[in-house]
């Protein structure tokens, strides 16, 4: 009996606090995000598109079956997290989508993240009121 080996695809996505690891296998467009389908894991259709961009630009979405695990932040970051990692997968599996992706911008990695709070100041940036007299 011969086995068949599945060839899997790996990418890492990280967005302010998430982090996903990404696998994606050759079928017929499954979507899994932490064991549960994708609608149900993004209900708002904003962060269902912003994670499938990728697959969207390379028109990829009914080829590949994608596993996700994700954690860590909330559901808009995971949702970039998950973008970075199906473009670095998808670029493992097709060298020739990496000019689509990287004009697309998918490979930048957003580095923007929660200022720490400073003594002295209600928050980040905001002054606590001055009162002259």
């Amino acid at each position: 009996m011969v086995e068949e080996q599945i060839q899997e695809f790996l990418g890492t996505g990280r967005r302010k606090n998430a982090v996903a690891r990404v696998r994606i296998s050759q079928g017929a467009g499954k979507f899994s995000v932490n064991g549960r389908p994708l609608d149900d894991y993004f209900v708002i259709e904003d962060q269902r598109n912003i994670a499938l961009q990728p697959l969207a630009v390379t028109d990829t979405k009914t080829k590949f079956d994608v596993r996700i695990n994700v954690k860590g932040g909330g559901l808009m970051g995971q949702a970039g997290a998950v973008r970075l990692g199906i473009a670095r997968a998808l670029q493992e599996v097709d060298a020739n989508f990496r000019p689509l992706l990287k004009s697309s911008g998918f490979f930048t990695r957003d580095p923007r993240k929660k200022e720490r709070k400073k003594y002295g100041q209600p928050g980040a940036r905001k002054r606590f009121q001055y009162s002259k007299r």
